[in-house]
């Protein structure tokens, strides 16, 4: 793998934990935090893929554009849809006053993102 891939996977881990992390603290838990961790973890892994491909990529948050962008490689990918759908919107949600996630919001988003994590690292591995 080259090197720049390889940070982009280490900043999706990186991610991951601090979405884990935040969904499992006993005090003062951050839902939101998990929520958009989980969503930049997938988004770092794609980019990295992407980048693997040489496949050029726009400087997006879509995870769903991002998808589409490595179907021709990995069609059957098109299973992540659903995942990348719910993921996306915590690219900029939470982030913001108005809304806030709640516990089951972040369980839901940390499933999608596992459930990516082992798709998208099965190619980065290889």
């Amino acid at each position: 793998m080259a090197s720049i891939s390889q940070e982009w996977v280490i900043k999706a881990e990186g991610d991951a934990t601090t979405a884990l992390r935040e969904y499992r603290a006993r005090n003062a838990p951050n839902y939101d935090a998990a929520c958009f961790h989980a969503q930049q973890c997938v988004e770092k892994l794609i980019k990295a893929v992407l980048i693997e491909n040489q496949i050029p990529f726009r400087r997006i948050h879509d995870l769903e554009v991002l998808l589409d962008a490595c179907l021709d490689r990995y069609p059957l990918w098109e299973a992540l849809r659903a995942d990348t759908q719910l993921l996306t919107q915590y690219a900029v949600q939470f982030r913001y006053p108005g809304e806030s996630a709640e516990k089951e919001e972040a369980g839901d988003a940390l499933q999608a993102m596992k459930r990516c994590q082992v798709e998208l690292q099965r190619v980065l591995t290889v």
